[in-house]
């Protein structure tokens, strides 16, 4: 097999987690490129039925379940469903995530909960109602979207850092634990995305904007387009070898100190 045909993803069923739109719905359109078959989930009826919507106007049947990843019960009644309708999960983006910009000190204890239950706990769930199956298999891939809040911190991000940094944590023990059964569990790290939630901090000459660009020696946002071919190499043969890993997809901010005022 050469290298190119490692990246083919051809009869595998990936599913991603909250694709409605944004990231999830970028990587969702790189893996179908590639010959995937996709699943999703939302919350809300209605929030799949348009995410249905999106991806047939982009040319994908794609198959949507309603489900909420902190709901155990439901996401083992989804991957049965997935199972036995569509086929074996071959690959898994834990892509459902949120964020409450709160001061510590002003935000709940249910709040902070919240933050974890979703972005954390929600991908062990996930990870853990498809793992046997994968075994059975003989492989699988797990996706994780991390962030570089997983290794940095933030003002206003207290309850977001900690699960982001929980879930580099939980792909590195993924990936320890279930390595021997060919399943690779890594993470992908996003820096700053241009996506619809980001646009207003994206104006000219708005004070982020120009803080972003600053601190990114690729002197831009990224966009997802500049997450689909990381998350490509992650679902496919072609990083059989590579698991425990954060590829953070950032423009160099993580690497870079910033310029001497």
């Amino acid at each position: 097999m050469s290298v190119v045909d490692r990246f083919s993803l051809n009869g595998k069923v990936a599913l991603v987690t909250g694709a409605r739109y944004g990231i999830g719905f970028g990587i969702a359109q790189v893996l179908h490129e590639a010959g995937a078959v996709i699943a999703f989930n939302q919350r809300k009826q209605e929030d799949v039925d348009a995410g249905i919507e999106s991806f047939k106007e982009v040319g994908i049947e794609a198959h949507g379940f309603v489900c909420d990843v902190t709901d155990e019960a439901a996401v083992l009644n989804m991957v049965s469903t997935i199972e036995k309708e569509i086929g074996i999960i071959d690959i898994l983006v834990n892509n459902a995530g949120m964020i409450k910009r709160v001061p510590m000190l002003e935000l709940s204890a249910s709040d902070f909960r919240q933050v974890i239950d979703i972005d954390l706990t929600g991908p062990f769930i996930m990870a853990k109602a498809v793992i046997p199956s994968m075994i059975k298999k003989g492989g699988g891939k797990i996706i994780n979207l991390c962030s570089m809040m997983s290794e940095l911190g933030r003002e206003t991000v207290s309850a977001y850092a900690a699960a982001k940094g929980g879930l580099k944590m939980l792909t590195k023990n993924i990936a320890s634990e279930y390595g021997e059964y060919n399943i690779q569990c890594n993470g992908i790290g996003p820096g700053y995305i241009e996506t619809p939630q980001t646009a207003p901090l994206r104006a000219k000459d708005h004070p982020f904007n120009k803080f972003i660009i600053g601190k990114t020696p690729a002197a831009r946002w990224g966009t997802v387009e500049d997450l689909k071919g990381p998350a490509l190499f992650l679902a496919s043969s072609a990083s059989d070898f590579v698991n425990g890993h954060i590829l953070y997809v950032d423009g160099g901010i993580l690497a870079y100190i910033g310029k001497q005022p």
